[in-house]
């Protein structure tokens, strides 16, 4: 029988190259995402491969949502075998300038999203007696990032539920890795939060990101797929992606200087 794998935040980037890529791989896709059009295209891509794949628009922040998308998905294809979490917002600025509802925003997607998709498909695992969680993560989950502090605090979080989920529920089965990223050239923007003092630094803020979005030696989505794909053939508990081990070697020889490289770097001009 064909393999089966749910990806959420599909409709583009690392959710959408993971797709492809599993589709070559021969396993049949679920996509989920807000944006349904998008999915669809996907969908179609991944026909033309050979696979079989649906298109479900979901907002995983939705408990109700996110049980419909996995249920779905069960009586469509039987089984399934693979579910990537990827849904995310990132979010840059002051942390006094982040107001509760951007907290909630980042939180409820980063975090409460990828534990609702968890919650809904854990019986169907259990009762097979295997699966494979993937949850990607970020350096921001390893590392501390000033300037990111609600989108740093879910990566920790989703850290924490990844290795905790892989202690408890490797010996029933289910594998459970963690994906880790550093900063990708993917269209993180159009759902980003960008703060600060004043309107004119929330925008030098999104500038920089959308520059830096277009740097060359940034890894591409592709590279995050293959990291995603190996952690699910190989069984592997968690993947650091490229120039993230990088960010960790020099983060552990010298924490206090890539503190302040990232303070001078995202404060702006408010001189922090």
């Amino acid at each position: 029988m064909t393999n089966t794998v749910i990806i959420t935040g599909a409709s583009q980037g690392i959710g959408k190259a993971t797709a492809l890529l599993f589709a070559r791989y021969k396993y049949n896709v679920v996509l989920a995402a807000r944006q349904l059009d998008r999915l669809e295209a996907t969908a179609a891509e991944i026909r033309e491969i050979g696979q079989e794949a649906i298109a479900i628009s979901v907002d995983v922040k939705d408990p109700l949502q996110v049980s419909h998308l996995i249920q779905k998905a069960i009586d469509h294809f039987d089984q399934i075998d693979v579910l990537i979490n990827n849904a995310g917002i990132f979010g840059l600025g002051s942390v006094e300038n982040f107001s509760l509802d951007d907290w909630h925003q980042i939180i409820d997607t980063n975090l409460w999203g990828y534990i609702h998709t968890i919650y809904a498909i854990l019986p169907h695992f259990l009762e097979r007696g295997k699966g494979t969680i993937v949850n990607v993560s970020s350096i921001g989950g390893i590392e501390p990032i000033p300037y990111q502090i609600p989108y740093t605090t879910s990566k920790y979080a989703i850290t924490g539920l990844t290795k905790s989920l892989h202690a408890e529920l490797s010996p029933k089965g289910i594998q459970v890795s963690g994906i880790y990223p550093s900063f990708i050239r993917t269209q993180l923007m159009e759902r980003a939060i960008f703060r600060g003092q004043d309107e004119e630094t929330a925008e030098a803020r999104s500038e920089l990101v959308s520059k830096a979005v277009e740097t060359p030696i940034l890894e591409k989505p592709e590279d995050v797929a293959k990291s995603i794909w190996s952690a699910v053939k190989d069984q592997r508990s968690e993947v650091l992606v490229g120039t993230a081990k990088l960010w960790q070697a020099i983060y552990n020889l010298s924490p206090s200087l890539m503190k302040s490289l990232f303070r001078r770097a995202f404060s702006m001009e408010e001189g922090r």
